[in-house]
């Protein structure tokens, strides 16, 4: 029996991993809704009920853990508990169409539902499953729930790169990729961390000594992903978008990391080696197709075309890059402007915004940069500013028909601490100045 209902939690856990890509109409969504159904049924015919919980991070079944299954199942596990559902039961009646209501209310967004789990179930019809979280002592809970509060951004975004690094570094290695893990990896930083973008830029800042590569390609993608929500693309189609971001510069990667990260400029020689990445790139992901399909081809083939088709590699026909490619040029300009690298110092934001804007019609379509700078704004969420009366400000919310005027919060003085709208203020106070992090804001960094 324990081997029947190890079995029929791997069913259920590939039923929730699959049906988190795919929307409820996909003929995916009602595949694995089928075969888990089945595999519940075929235990629940022994049984009054089948209870499962997650202890910590472990799936268990009365005393039984299943630690294996658990490590496959981590960022399932994670989501489940964010959702407040620490314990499923499942009864002998349950049909199809409640299993199917069930996955889609675990698929909805948490502020979507505004009600307790087992509540929320009830009105859907849901009579046959009951959901709730695992009574604890009162000293194990207290516990548990310092554990909750101390997990912040920066662990979830650290877990999102080790996930995408075992991706990136099978396709370096010319290994077989875990596409499931990758694509649900992917989910899971649009469902966690766009929600909360403001975390990202302000993390992002903080990080600009930061040389990884791969924490480069997150970057791009979280960017990617961001950006194409707002501006309307369907979850799907912003899935492959961010899934194309991670790997624009894997031939960069594969030719040399230890030239990305020389402390001299690039010599002619080298640098025509790098420009060449696009293709080994593309060859290299030419042999992934049936796994990650053609968009992270044509993606990396793209991202140096430029809008006028005068970048690399050069190519005979005129037709402008795909908008996907665009997209992702462009937030990889921008992160790289960003960062701090070996042989650069970083740019603030005003002068980022003023590089680009010059490259207007050339590298970047028109529209598209314009659009891109009414969502991230001169300077992003999160940015360190100095106003024009002295006082010292954290950017807290854009206005997009005024890029230049954002919603700021006063930290300094702290007597004269106050959140300000700029554009209402029509220019009485102005911003003077960014001020970077790691140098003339690093003093404000804990008021943030």
């Amino acid at each position: 029996m324990l081997e029947k209902i190890e079995s029929c939690l791997k069913e259920f856990i590939s039923c929730l991993q699959v049906t988190r890509m795919y929307p409820a109409w996909h003929p995916q969504f009602k595949k694995s809704i089928d075969k888990a159904y089945l595999s519940l049924k075929d235990v629940l015919k022994d049984r009054q009920d089948l209870t499962i919980g997650i202890i910590g991070e472990e799936l268990v079944f009365e005393k039984e853990i299943f630690f294996e299954l658990s490590k496959m199942s981590a960022l399932i596990i994670r989501y489940l508990k964010e959702r407040g559902v620490e314990r499923i039961i499942f009864l002998p009646g349950l049909e199809s169409e409640e299993l199917s209501r069930f996955v889609s209310f675990l698929l909805t967004p948490k502020e979507e539902v505004q009600r307790p789990p087992q509540e929320y179930l009830n009105l859907l019809g849901v009579k046959n499953i009951a959901v709730g979280k695992i009574k604890a002592p009162a000293a194990a809970a207290s516990a548990e729930d310092k554990v909750a509060k101390s997990m912040t951004y920066l662990s979830t975004y650290e877990n999102s790169l080790g996930e995408v690094t075992r991706s990136l570094e099978a396709v370096l290695n010319e290994e077989t990729i875990d596409y499931l893990a990758l694509r649900l990896t992917v989910t899971d930083v649009m469902e966690n961390l766009l929600g909360r973008y403001q975390h990202f830029l302000t993390f992002a800042a903080l990080k600009r000594y930061d040389v990884r590569t791969f924490f480069h390609l997150l970057n791009v993608s979280i960017l990617s992903m961001y950006f194409s929500s707002k501006i309307g693309f369907a979850k799907e189609e912003i899935l492959d978008i961010g899934t194309a971001a991670l790997f624009h510069d894997i031939g960069k990667t594969y030719i040399s990391r230890k030239l990305i990260q020389k402390s001299d400029k690039l010599t002619e020689e080298e640098f025509t080696q790098m420009k060449s990445h696009v293709i080994v790139g593309t060859e290299i992901l030419l042999k992934y197709v049936d796994t990650l399909g053609i968009l992270p081809v044509v993606v990396c083939f793209e991202h140096h075309l430029k809008y006028n088709l005068k970048g690399y590699p050069k190519v005979s026909f005129y037709q402008k890059p795909h908008i996907a490619s665009m997209i992702v040029s462009l937030c990889d300009i921008y992160d790289a402007l960003s960062q701090r690298r070996s042989y650069k110092s970083d740019y603030p934001p005003e002068m980022i915004y003023d590089l680009m804007l010059r490259q207007k019609g050339d590298v970047f379509e028109p529209q598209l940069l314009e659009r891109f700078f009414r969502v991230i704004g001169v300077w992003p969420v999160g940015t360190l500013l100095l106003l024009s009366d002295g006082r010292v400000a954290v950017a807290r919310e854009e206005n997009e028909d005024d890029i230049f005027c954002p919603k700021v919060e006063v930290i300094a003085p702290a007597d004269k601490k106050e959140t300000i709208d700029l554009k209402a203020l029509k220019g009485k106070i102005k911003i003077e100045r960014s001020l970077n992090p790691l140098t003339s804001g690093k003093e404000y960094l804990p008021l943030i």
